[in-house]
């Protein structure tokens, strides 16, 4: 056998190298005592996340232009099995004609041997002494009297020439319909990739007038509305200057005195037209303020009582606190010498367990070469 190299499998060798790189970062995440103890990694489970939300895109994007390829590949399939079959009913139709307009029954050279009315037409054994029927089973025509020899040989030769002449001519017509299908079978299928092209540029050319066209729609909306905004804001401006001219020449602003007069009685004012107050009545105003300001006093005095006296009770309850805080820190101090001995005693006491271990227990000590068997592998 001759030695021949083989190449190793690339999916093989890939699948290896990636089960390696797995068990690498195992050790990694499972060797460090700060990963195992505290937590998972956050840094690795995001970057994981991400890698998959990018496959899921990079996935989703492929399924689509798939899904799109597909669907116009099965419209031109379609097509091209609708135009085979037109083609195949065609040929079918065209076959069927030609055997019942040229390939009738009675012109086929077997026909002789298929005609059911063969005996009705057939002749005697015998219609003369030359009949080339008779041969020497017949009893009809012994040795030597064949008188027609050369004639007979004459026609079958004659007839075999017709026969290879009429076999060409047969082979050479069914050569030019396989070549003439050929040729229509290859002229339908530039036509089929012609008419895919011709849609495909129909589509383009149908997607650049749809996105000219709200191009076109999106103009014209902006531009009506920027002319809205325009006209709004003209519309604005005139209604603000007609405001302001009827404040400057209006009742309001130059204080008409006859204007606050009500019609239900001279006593009473109209009070978003009146202007101002009487002398007697300013001066009821200022002692009743003068009223209120000596109210104020009053209650802000009892208000500064009561905060006095709230600011007293949170001083005797921080007092209270304080010595609670004492008395329990006094106790927390003694309850930690309590402990503090207690574990001494502990600690003495495991001291001296230690010791009875490595003295008469543990007599025999492993060496380093014993530990490194251990957490060599993940598994």
């Amino acid at each position: 056998m001759y030695k021949v190299d083989i190449q190793p499998d690339t999916k093989e060798a890939t699948a290896i190298e990636a089960r390696r790189n797995q068990e690498k970062q195992r050790q990694s995440r499972i060797f460090n005592t700060r990963y195992r103890t505290m937590g998972v990694d956050v840094e690795g489970l995001k970057s994981q996340v991400e890698e998959r939300k990018l496959r899921e895109n990079a996935e989703k994007q492929r399924d689509e232009a798939f899904d799109a390829h597909r669907i116009q590949y099965d419209k031109i399939a379609q097509m091209l099995e609708d135009e085979e079959q037109q083609r195949k009913r065609q040929l079918h139709k065209a076959l069927v004609e030609f055997h019942q307009q040229e390939q009738e029954p009675a012109t086929r050279r077997e026909w002789d041997l298929q005609d059911p009315a063969a005996l009705r037409k057939g002749q005697p054994a015998r219609v003369s002494d030359d009949d080339p029927r008779c041969g020497p089973a017949s009893m009809q025509c012994f040795a030597g009297e064949d008188m027609n020899g050369a004639a007979r040989q004459k026609l079958l030769k004659e007839k075999n020439r017709r026969d290879l002449e009429e076999q060409r001519a047969e082979r050479e017509k069914a050569l030019a319909d396989r070549k003439y299908a050929d040729t229509l079978e290859d002229k339908k299928r530039i036509e089929l990739d012609l008419r895919a092209l011709e849609l495909a540029r129909l589509e383009e050319e149908c997607r650049r007038a749809k996105a000219m066209a709200v191009a076109d729609f999106n103009r014209a909306q902006a531009a009506e509305c920027v002319e809205q905004q325009r006209l709004a804001q003209q519309r604005e401006q005139d209604n603000n200057y007609t405001e302001i001219y009827n404040h400057l020449t209006g009742d309001i602003l130059t204080e008409n005195p006859d204007m606050a007069r009500s019609l239900v009685g001279p006593h009473r004012m109209v009070p978003y037209l009146w202007k101002g107050m009487s002398p007697e009545q300013v001066e009821a105003v200022r002692r009743t303020q003068k009223e209120q300001c000596k109210e104020n006093q009053r209650l802000r005095e009892e208000e500064r009582q009561r905060e006095a006296e709230w600011d007293r009770q949170r001083h005797l309850a921080a007092r209270a606190g304080m010595v609670m805080e004492e008395e329990v820190q006094n106790f927390h101090l003694q309850l930690r010498k309590s402990q503090d001995a207690y574990n001494q005693e502990l600690a003495e006491a495991q001291k001296a367990h230690l010791q009875h271990l490595e003295k008469e227990v543990y007599t025999n000590t492993p060496t380093a070469q014993y530990h490194l068997q251990f957490n060599t592998s993940t598994r």
